[in-house]
């Protein structure tokens, strides 16, 4: 038995560091010592539990694998992953990287190849939480096409939600076959249900479809295989152009001066820097007039640009990427009293006419404009002294790009190549290039 004294003494430290009881014990200097190591344990305690909390509702990997796997051994679904995933278990998943409970995002290896995982799952406040009510959800996203579906058929279901989702484009037959090609897993000349159903609801994904539409772009990662609405995409060695992101519940506590710093010293060098800036610059270019269309980037964060180990630009994220057909379906019509209500996703906003109250269709920020903020500070930080007055106001002049996108496309080209040219000048002829 612990003697009373110790049990007390424990007692006074853990529950009241402030007591005059415990002052009148230690001297001075330990009550401090021992409440700093309070306060420690606490702040400790709770990051501990923020992190066990955000984990556990975020992190539902195990049901997209039980609600696949079941649809795909009941026949329901199909794809190129299905074996790998449900019967050889080589795919298999790892760390969670989910920031969403709809969208779960995990790393993990294919036959030993790292990968990045990705699975739609429905809200788990909307379900009652039985394993067999996900499942019941999960079959509304493959009721189509049905059965008795022709080929004909199939293919014109797909032009029409491809010309809803991407615009009245001549290259949309060309999408189809690929759309067509990609469901044929075993490469017979034919789509069975199973397939048909699978490829149909990945396409409800946006950032599915992009990945197709965008296929052959370098700057995007490169989809491997699928099963029913879940997808393996190659997985990109830095997924953030910043190494180091502070948890939202850290953020009051964290300085925003100190994790930049951080985050500065922690950064490659600047002639890499320059390097992933022009291929993001590059797929800025690859989707203002695409095969497909125009896109919108409608969330430009440092979350969504990762590059891998030879610091090629890629986009780890591309729900925040919409095509401009989509945005303007959104727009058209819609009720306002502020710009604000006009906005598409994060930053995609337009004007709102107050006359009539409803919303332009027009997004007066361009993608570059957009970009081009966030290279201020990834950029411009340790840039070479005889380069960084004109990058400066190269940044300037690309920031403050807007107006309507029809009336400003030479401008806006001109600018994209001159910030491209500068910084190709100053890495050309140099390991970096």
């Amino acid at each position: 038995m612990m003697p009373r004294a110790v049990r007390r003494l424990v007692h006074l430290v853990l529950f009241c560091p402030l007591s005059k009881g415990l002052q009148s014990r230690l001297p001075a200097i330990k009550v401090k010592y021992l409440l700093l190591a309070w306060l420690g344990i606490l702040v400790a305690s709770w990051v501990i539990y923020m992190q066990y909390a955000s984990y556990t509702e975020l992190c539902r990997g195990h049901v997209c694998h039980m609600v696949i796997c079941d649809h795909y051994r009941r026949g329901i679904i199909s794809g190129s992953s299905c074996k790998a995933l449900c019967d050889q278990r080589t795919l298999t998943m790892q760390h969670c990287m989910s920031m969403s409970s709809t969208h779960q995002v995990y790393s993990g290896l294919w036959n030993d190849r790292p990968v990045v995982i990705k699975c739609g799952i429905e809200d788990p406040v909307k379900i009652d939480g039985a394993p067999d009510s996900v499942l019941r959800q999960e079959m509304s996203l493959f009721d189509k096409p049905t059965r008795g579906t022709s080929m004909d058929e199939f293919k014109e279901m797909l032009h029409s939600y491809l010309k809803v989702n991407l615009g009245d484009q001549s290259s949309l037959s060309t999408l189809v076959d690929r759309v067509i090609t990609l469901a044929d897993i075993n490469q017979d000349g034919k789509v069975t249900l199973a397939e048909a159903k699978s490829i149909w609801a990945l396409l409800q994904i946006n950032e599915f479809l992009l990945m197709v539409a965008l296929q052959e772009k370098e700057h995007t990662p490169k989809l491997l295989g699928f099963c029913g609405d879940l997808y393996v995409t190659e997985r990109v060695g830095h997924s953030s152009l910043y190494r180091l992101e502070v948890p939202h519940y850290l953020q009051a506590l964290v300085p925003e001066a100190l994790s930049l710093g951080l985050n500065h010293w922690l950064a490659p060098t600047w002639p890499l820097r320059a390097r992933i800036t022009i291929g993001l610059l590059e797929f800025v270019e690859e989707v203002f007039h695409g095969s497909y269309g125009s896109f919108l980037i409608c969330d430009a964060s440092p979350l969504h640009v990762g590059y891998n180990t030879k610091y090629d630009c890629k986009m780890v994220n591309l729900h925040s990427v919409a095509s401009e057909a989509v945005v303007r379906g959104f727009l058209k019509g819609r009720r306002c009293e502020t710009n604000a209500d006009c906005t598409y996703g994060r930053d995609c906003t337009a004007t709102c006419d107050r006359l009539v109250k409803q919303c332009n269709t027009e997004v007066v920020q361009p993608n570059l404009a957009k970009v081009c903020v966030l290279l201020q500070d990834f950029l411009l930080f340790g840039a070479p002294s005889d380069l960084r007055g004109d990058l400066e106001k190269q940044l300037r002049t690309c920031v403050t790009l807007s107006g309507l996108a029809s009336q400003m496309e030479v401008h806006h080209s001109l600018v994209l190549n001159n910030l491209k040219t500068l910084l190709w000048k100053k890495i050309s002829n140099t390991q970096y290039s």
